[in-house]
């Protein structure tokens, strides 16, 4: 199923922080935080301003970026978990 965001949103999917085991103390999967970084999957065709012009947006399809640990709304679809944002909900992006 193919999901083209409206307007000033994004498609993002979170990327999976490393397991790091330290003094052999495993933390279950509902009690991590959740990853701050995420990689844009698609994007909306952009803001619309009040005079009717398209301002188009900043991230682009694959760029990483950083969001807030609560911010967006979740979704599943194929069974894969998604969190769809407004841009301005976007904190940075991330280059390499």
């Amino acid at each position: 199923m193919k999901v083209i965001p409206l307007y000033d949103r994004v498609l993002l999917k979170r990327l999976e922080e490393k397991e790091v085991k330290k003094g052999g103390i495993i933390i279950p999967d509902t009690a991590k935080e959740k990853p701050q970084e995420a990689e844009v999957i698609e994007v909306g065709e952009g803001r619309v301003t009040d005079d009717g012009k398209v301002v188009p947006l900043k991230v682009k399809k694959g760029d990483r970026v950083l969001i807030g640990k609560y911010s967006g709304t979740e979704v599943t679809i194929d069974d894969e978990e998604y969190v769809i944002v407004r841009e301005e909900e976007i904190l940075a992006k991330i280059s390499e």
